[in-house]
């Protein structure tokens, strides 16, 4: 919200020499954050002049000039740039003629944009300045030539200073108005608020018009089936005025006012319109009373109605949507748009004035629905004060009155069906209780007054209701807010809380943080994508665990092409895998910790009605809204593009692969105390040949907890991928559920190992894991540790087998072992693996 200053000023006392930023300072102290200031970026000597003559010069460009004389100053005195009472001035425009009170820049002035004004040679005259047209001054985009102001209805001496006289030397700030505070969508509001601040006097402007008593214009309110609960309109005023003059300019004051606010000035009728809007922060829209069919409906659109609103554009209808109608059909987007057929034009001269009070759900819901937000759309969603729009339409009619040259007609109607503010019990201490600081009696009541609250005492407390233009005050806490906000946020204390003594991070917190800080030290990068996923992607990226699963779809997606809720991390990770690679990334380690989203099959998710009001839902409706949301458990998951590590000297490059995939989850399970093993697997996206099912043994059996493999190749070139990207995904919160309470740590034994390696024919179809298994489980506690060496295949060894060789390490706790007691130790192993596999010893 921009707020002109000098408009302030008119409603309450600004206190003089204030600046910009004295401003700013005393809206921040209530809350209004600050967004920044506003002028028309004018400097310098800018005056009143008047065209005594000009002479008219073809030139050869084809173009024609005026060499004019043009008087600057009072005859005989100098002007304000220090030159002479005359100048001569190149102009080529056409539109003014000798006797013209022109505005001209002098030299030393600069215009928006960095303008800057000086005499110069040009089509073979010195021009000493520059007459100014109502673009060049920032007041408009119009440019039919330069600004007369005769056109506005002005007289002024030669000489005045043009800065002035325009209002050119106001300025404008601009604060955040947040969605509870729509009351401060309006220069009234704002004013209230310096009030607030800074102990000044109010002056409300919806005091300050006359309302008077109209009927006679048929208006209905049909809205017998009403969107959630809510009617559309409560209320509803109708003015007249006849024999407007809608060819009269606008005021330069009024103008001015309007550019500052960041509102275009189009024409008077409906500047007028946008100037009692932002002053009192209540949207108007004038009809054409002569365009009208009868009288007015306001009612939902009808299945299949179309309306051209005031934009040109064709739109289509939804039952949903508030209208305003006359016999004719829709006339207007209630509170959002009004229609091209009443539309306010050069010939009219009947105006019908409509201020309203809508809802403002559905206002919002059409407003998104027609992708059309407005200043009058922003206003209703927020709330307007109901009790403002018969002021609001007093105060349109005055201005057309007086600027216009209208007639107040007692034609109209007044509807008003609006509900009276509900009183909030405010108990005693409890204020201070919540803000967390003391304040007196005497501070509570005069800063509920302040705000407008009528207040009356009753036992244990005080019953406040609050004003009309206050629909967000709707609890106790919501006057406390305000009792904080009057009395200074300065009075609330700042102590730090103490952690009390055996707190701190859960166990599911600690190991989530563990696995997270282990995959960033394994020299991975943490990024988090967004969890809405295409039907596509959700198809071929399925969980892993739930590969059946079918995704949740989002009922207003933020994109229409991503609609459902990631089951796996997979496609956002290579999203930006991808993004990264266009910009010049190639060699990409990436992790992500994130929530999916598991639906149970034949669900249906949603249908929970939320609950509507600021009290506390219950334990059964918090139960029944838990009830509609899916499974969400936390999965980590990491992707390998590129080279681990770039070509240099004496060091080859190594391109990434299924190894750094897998080598990051046994980091993940070190960091959980899991043993995690791969075994061979299957995964719709991945490579049939290169894809392990991950799973952690425990007592009970094994548990699926990921799936680890490297990228389908046609699967990577459809995504614009290399050809090996390596990825992982697991259940983090399952691997945390295995993880033991207390890690056991293996002792370090001092006495020396024995070294010993197993060469073992076995069918090419043997995984070599399962292999390694079954020696270890015959070699018993002696064997410490395994590795497998070699994978052979080719001479001398069987078409259809292939030769492992494990490196074996054996040891004691409480001796040296003996090369025989290896040795045997060795051939248990070999047993085991011959029983299962069908094993030899490789000679």
């Amino acid at each position: 919200m921009r707020i002109p200053l000098g408009w302030l000023a008119e409603f309450v006392d600004v206190t003089p020499g204030s600046t910009v930023a004295d401003v700013h300072a005393a809206l921040v102290k209530v809350g209004l954050e600050e967004e920044g200031s506003h002028d028309f970026d004018l400097t310098g000597p800018i005056v009143v002049g008047e065209v005594l003559e000009f002479v008219e010069e073809p030139q050869s460009n084809g173009k024609t000039i005026r060499w004019c004389s043009v008087r600057v100053a009072p005859d005989g005195e100098t002007a304000p740039d220090g030159g002479a009472d005359v100048r001569g001035i190149v102009c080529g425009a056409h539109n003014f003629a000798p006797g013209d009170k022109v505005v001209v820049t002098l030299p030393g002035a600069v215009l928006p944009g960095g303008f800057a004004i000086a005499a110069r040679k040009t089509y073979g005259h010195v021009s000493d300045g520059m007459i100014a047209s109502s673009r060049e001054l920032g007041l408009g985009d119009e440019h039919d030539g330069i600004l007369r102001l005769a056109t506005l209805g002005l007289d002024p001496a030669v000489g005045t200073d043009a800065l002035s006289l325009l209002g050119l030397d106001d300025q404008a700030v601009e604060v955040n108005v947040t969605p509870d505070r729509g009351y401060a969508f309006s220069i009234r509001g704002i004013a209230r608020e310096y009030a607030h601040a800074t102990g000044a006097a109010f002056r409300d402007p919806a005091l300050a018009s006359e309302v008077q008593d109209a009927s006679g214009f048929d208006v209905v309110i049909d809205d017998d089936e009403p969107i959630r609960g809510r009617v559309g309109a409560t209320v509803f005023v109708t003015r007249l005025v006849r024999d407007v003059d809608p060819t009269k300019p606008t005021p330069p004051w009024m103008a001015t006012r309007l550019s500052l606010a960041g509102i275009r000035s189009i024409s008077l009728i409906v500047d007028i319109t946008n100037y009692v809007m932002l002053e009192l922060g209540q949207p108007i829209h004038a009809y054409d009373y002569d365009k009208l069919t009868g009288g007015i409906r306001v009612r939902r659109a009808s299945q299949g109605e179309k309306l051209v609103t005031l934009d040109d554009q064709t739109r289509a209808l939804d039952p949903e949507d508030l209208v305003i109608a006359d016999d004719s059909g829709a006339i207007g987007l209630a509170g959002v748009m009004g229609g091209a057929s009443t539309e306010i034009g050069d010939s009219s001269r009947t105006v019908l004035i409509e201020a309203a009070n809508f809802d403002p759900v559905s206002i919002a819901r059409t407003a998104r629905r027609h992708k059309l937000p407005s200043e009058a759309s922003r206003r209703f969603e927020r709330g307007v004060d109901p009790a403002v729009a018969a002021v609001a339409a007093a105060r349109v009619v005055q201005l057309l009155v007086d600027l216009a040259g209208g007639t107040a007609d007692q034609l109209g109607s007044t509807y008003s069906q609006h509900a009276q503010p509900t009183p909030v019990e405010l108990p005693d201490g409890y204020i201070s209780g919540l803000i967390g600081a003391e304040f007196t009696d005497e501070e509570i009541r005069s800063a509920l007054a302040e705000i407008g609250g009528d207040i009356v005492d009753i036992e244990g407390g005080l019953r406040v209701t609050p004003p009309t233009w206050r629909s967000d005050i709707t609890h106790k806490s919501a006057l406390a807010e305000e009792v904080a906000r009057i009395v200074g946020y300065e009075r609330i204390p700042s102590v730090l809380p103490v952690a009390p003594p055996g707190r701190g991070l859960t166990r599911e917190q600690t190991l989530r943080r563990q696995a997270s800080q282990t995959l960033a030290s394994s020299g991975l990068v943490e990024v988090m994508a967004y969890p809405f996923v295409s039907e596509a992607a959700t198809q071929l990226f399925a969980s892993p665990n739930s590969p059946a699963v079918a995704a949740v779809r989002v009922a207003n997606p933020l994109d229409a092409e991503a609609p459902y809720l990631r089951t796996s991390l997979l496609p956002g990770l290579l999203d930006i895998v991808r993004r990264n690679l266009s910009r010049g990334l190639n060699d990409l380690a990436l992790f992500e910790t994130g929530l999916v989203f598991l639906p149970e099959p034949g669900v249906v998710y949603g249908q929970t009605e939320l609950p509507i009001g600021g009290a506390r839902p219950t334990d059964d409706v918090l139960a029944g809204l838990d009830s509609g949301l899916p499974a969400q458990p936390r999965h980590v998951a990491v992707a390998f593009a590129g080279h681990a590590w770039e070509k240099q000297p004496g060091l080859d490059a190594r391109p990434v692969g299924l190894a750094d995939a897998l080598d990051s989850v046994r980091q993940l399970g070190l960091a959980l105390g899991v043993e995690i093993r791969p075994v061979q697997g299957a995964h719709p996206a991945l490579h049939p040949g290169r894809t392990a099912s991950l799973v952690v043994t425990t007592a009970e059996g094994e548990t699926a907890v990921g799936v680890a493999g490297e990228l389908l190749p046609r699967i990577a070139e459809e995504a614009h991928l290399p050809r090996v990207v390596a990825v992982a995904e697991l259940d983090l919160d399952a691997l945390i559920g295995l993880s033991p309470r207390e890690v056991a740590v293996r002792p370090i034994f001092g006495f020396p190992a024995a070294t010993q390696d197993l060469s073992l024919v076995v069918p090419r179809t043997a995984p070599a894991g399962e292999v390694s298994d079954a020696v270890v489980r015959g070699a018993g506690a002696l064997l410490e540790d395994i590795r497998l060496v070699d994978d052979y295949r080719g001479t001398g060894v069987g078409d259809a087998e292939k030769s492992l060789t494990f490196a074996l390490r054996f040891r004691a706790p409480d001796r040296t072992l003996t090369a025989g007691e290896a040795s045997d130790a060795k051939l248990a192993g070999l047993a085991v693996a011959s029983a299962e596999f069908g094993a030899s010893l490789r000679e």
